[in-house]
């Protein structure tokens, strides 16, 4: 017998490096721009500028000045709450007006349903200030709006509950919450009607069947699924309208001022940029704890 010739075992090939893939990177890199150049460069200059001391004639010097922030809020506490009670009540009265269209047109509107949303958005193509300035001409005191108030006494009583002080509309309570209704109404809409488009009708029929009336329907069914849309609206409407300032000062009166109308003023006409920067870092945080506890209390995890 002859021995087998061994057999030469080849060396493992080493395995090839992978390349790194930048194309993800490369993606990112124009909007980690953008924001990094359009807010967090600003964000970061603002608080530096509400840390300073000084005057417009002879120069602002960064010295530390944490008290700014104590004294802003000691100052004008009384406008961050009123802006937040308008924002609040807003909100409040665009959801009411804003679901039962927003459920009309995913469900009911068919073939009109396009035409119905170009309807919803065709007040973006008008510039915001114009539309506040047509509410001046909608609730003068010689309108009919106003008017027909007077007729029912819905004046006396706006009046009782205090959001008006006269049997005038205008330079009120009232013009201010139903300018910021109006104005900020289609950002309540579009998500409350991308929610309930997806609402599988079959659900609501099957609720139904198994005897349940239809507000019970509409609260264990209907209202739960929409719950995404419900609070990425009110979000939407409530952070711009707490730091609006263009209703309360075209629509107000000096009782009506809110904390938007008082930082547009330190910035523009006082001149006092720490004061306005402070202001606005404390409406800022103001209002990113609300929204977290809202968001936490509301427990929707897809707009996590």
């Amino acid at each position: 017998m002859t021995a087998a010739a061994p057999v030469a075992v080849a060396a493992p090939s080493p395995k090839p490096r992978r390349r790194a893939n930048w194309v993800p990177y490369a993606l990112l890199a124009p909007g980690l721009l953008w924001l990094l150049v359009f807010f967090a460069v600003p964000m970061f200059t603002l608080a530096s500028q509400s840390l300073q001391e000084g005057s417009v004639e002879t120069g602002f010097t960064f010295t530390g000045n944490v008290g700014i922030y104590a004294d802003a809020l000691g100052r004008y506490w009384p406008h961050l709450l009123r802006s937040v009670g308008y924002a609040a009540t807003a909100t409040v009265f665009a959801l009411l007006l804003a679901y039962p269209l927003a459920y009309y047109i995913a469900q009911k509107a068919g073939r009109w349903k396009n035409i119905m949303l170009v309807l919803v958005i065709a007040p973006f193509f008008t510039s915001f200030l114009i539309r506040t300035l047509a509410w001046r001409t909608i609730l003068s005191d010689t309108g009919p709006v106003t008017e027909v108030a007077q007729a029912l006494h819905l004046t006396d009583v706006l009046q009782l509950v205090g959001l008006t002080n006269n049997d005038s509309l205008l330079s009120s309570k009232f013009a201010v919450i139903a300018g910021l209704t109006y104005n900020f109404l289609p950002f309540m809409i579009l998500p409350l009607f991308s929610a309930l488009d997806r609402l599988d009708p079959r659900l609501v029929e099957a609720a139904g069947d198994l005897y349940a009336s239809p507000w019970r329907a509409f609260r264990h069914v209907t209202w739960p699924l929409s719950l995404p849309g419900v609070v990425a609206g009110t979000l939407l409407t409530f952070i711009p309208a707490t730091g609006d300032f263009i209703n309360s000062r075209l629509l107000g009166n000096t009782q009506t001022v809110m904390i938007g109308q008082v930082i547009d003023s330190q910035f523009l006409r006082v001149l006092d940029y720490p004061l306005a920067a402070a202001l606005s870092f404390i409406l800022l945080l103001m209002i990113l704890g609300l929204v977290a506890y809202y968001v936490n209390r509301a427990g929707t995890e897809e707009l996590v």
